[in-house]
């Protein structure tokens, strides 16, 4: 093993892929959300705003960034999970008789204690989410000069309109605000970056985020079951019906 490798897979460098990578996640996020707000704009924004990345450099982009986005998932399940397997089993084979918010720096609470949950679960979710909708199966439209594009907002749509679909969706994204109540501080602490002066309102900055990009994403579906009308689409595409 050379010494690079020695140093990635060391315990503080584990931290620190684990850091970046949840980072990079949250970037992705944040720009995957402001995407699909144009669901709220209607059917042409957001399936024009797919047919335009799908596009990117004879899509060629997209599969780039998918492999690029997958490495760092990968990455950062490895190293979170592996962290948290020897600050549990490593650092303290005796477990506590008692649990309880520690406070303080380690900030010990049910968030922090559940992110191995909740990052399994997420995992089974994301896997689920592109199988839905990367591999579905949508209408096309037709364009100018002979083109097709894809109707995704159907898709998306016809899914939402689905109860225990969208109940899963709304389950998976309190989820991701829990990931994140903690993940956000842990990031910029596993960085160095967790100055004890600094410590409160990063935590405070990481509440906020967790909960606005939580919510972001929590509404989509319900405005997809509740306020589009299924009649003015061809919303039989969807799996399931």
């Amino acid at each position: 093993m050379s010494s690079f490798q020695a140093a990635a897979w060391s315990s503080v460098g584990k931290k620190l892929i684990t850091g970046i990578t949840g980072l990079l996640l949250i970037g992705y996020l944040i720009v995957h959300l402001i995407g699909n707000l144009s669901l709220f704009v209607g059917p042409d924004a957001f399936n024009h705003y797919a047919h335009f990345l799908e596009g990117l450099l004879h899509g060629w982009f997209v599969i780039a960034f998918e492999i690029a986005l997958i490495t760092v998932f990968l990455f950062h399940i490895i190293s979170a999970s592996t962290v948290a397997l020897i600050d549990k089993f490593g650092a303290r084979p005796v477990s506590y008789k008692k649990r309880a918010d520690a406070g303080g720096p380690s900030k010990k609470s049910l968030p922090s204690r559940s992110m191995i949950i909740t990052g399994a679960v997420l995992l089974v979710f994301v896997v689920w989410h592109v199988w839905t909708f990367k591999f579905g199966d949508p209408r096309m439209i037709p364009l100018e000069h002979g083109e097709e594009m894809k109707d995704l907002y159907s898709l998306v749509v016809a899914s939402f309109k689905v109860e225990w679909i969208t109940g899963a969706y709304l389950i998976a994204m309190i989820l991701v605000g829990a990931h994140l109540w903690h993940g956000f501080w842990s990031a910029f602490q596993s960085l160095g970056w967790g100055n004890p002066r600094w410590t409160p309102l990063i935590q405070g900055v990481g509440i906020v985020f967790a909960l606005a990009l939580a919510a972001g994403f929590f509404i989509l579906p319900l405005y997809a079951y509740f306020f589009v009308d299924p009649d003015s689409l061809n919303i039989a595409h969807a799996g399931g019906r």
